[in-house]
């Protein structure tokens, strides 16, 4: 291939990879190999990253043996946001000390959520692609029982998936919650059971009537997504089933079935994919399922 020929599609995955790593925040060199680039050597887009850094575009921070992480500068953020329209327009810009504290890992592990969506869509052909979640989405839930301050409801992530089955577009939204094994059992629970307090949350409708205020925001109520890392498997497999019963008997969640919670160890997700049957439910957390609820011998459910 000539030079010639090269230079649009070294631009245009160059500026994908910047507007990726814009909305993303904070991949691994190995993140932006699977999002922009999954059929090229990984030296395609190291060679990419270290032009965007040397124009001045993103930041690489790296600690002792782990691998290069890549944010934005500034700079580099007024760049991908005057390139197009395919992300978000709220600015998160990380600090070099941001980049390798306590978030990092957090957010490297919502992208390896995103990303094991975004392999199994290119196998099954169906779409969700590197701009299909957003980080940090805040929702109103209102002032908890007994206070008068609101609250607000922040997701980790809101993930879309369109599934084709039969030549007709089925499209899937998930809120995504990754735990690290950071915080309280308990309180892991409690911040599950807001999801019901979102799901009841109303707004004056027309003529000053109460209505949901989710249907305004999806099309339908999403299912969460809890994925756990941070501990030894065995670790992570009793937190898991122990947050579930903790959310069934949750008063937030027992009034409110309509609100689904499917939960699967990280690993797992990047290992096998989201259609294995990785999954546990609070309705029914003995039966290993999918992420759309199907079991071992059961139908599709969606």
């Amino acid at each position: 291939m000539t030079a010639t020929a090269a230079q649009p599609r070294l631009v245009e995955t160059a500026a994908e990879i910047l507007q990726g790593i814009h909305q993303h925040r904070l991949l691994s060199t190995s993140q932006v190999h699977a999002l922009h680039a999954p059929h090229a050597h990984i030296s395609w887009p190291q060679r990419l990253l270290a032009q965007l850094r040397d124009l001045g575009l993103v930041h690489m921070t790296r600690l002792p043996r782990r691998p290069a992480l890549w944010h934005l500068t500034d700079h580099g953020a007024d760049a991908a946001e005057a390139i197009g329209d395919r992300i978000e327009t709220r600015r998160k810009v990380l600090a070099p000390d941001a980049a390798v504290g306590a978030l990092q890992r957090h957010t490297l592990a919502v992208n390896d959520v995103g990303i094991a969506f975004v392999k199994v869509a290119r196998e099954r052909g169906d779409e969700c692609g590197p701009f299909a979640w957003r980080h940090e989405i805040a929702h109103p839930i209102g002032p908890p029982p007994g206070r008068r301050r609101p609250e607000q409801l922040i997701s980790d992530a809101v993930l879309r998936y369109q599934q084709h089955r039969d030549g007709q577009p089925r499209f899937h939204y998930r809120f995504v919650e990754v735990d690290r094994a950071t915080r309280a059992i308990d309180d892991l629970a409690e911040r599950l059971a807001r999801y019901g307090r979102l799901h009841r949350r109303t707004i004056p409708g027309p003529s000053g009537r109460q209505v949901r205020l989710w249907p305004k925001l999806y099309p339908t109520f999403p299912p969460v997504l809890l994925v756990l890392a941070g501990r030894r498997r065995d670790l992570l497999e009793e937190r898991r089933d122990t947050v579930l019963r903790l959310c069934a008997h949750h008063p937030d969640l027992a009034n409110t079935p309509e609100v689904e919670i499917h939960a699967c160890l990280l690993d797992d997700l990047t290992d096998h994919g989201p259609f294995a049957p990785i999954f546990r439910t609070v309705s029914d957390p003995s039966q290993p399922a999918d992420w759309v609820g199907n079991t071992i011998d059961g139908g599709d459910d969606e």
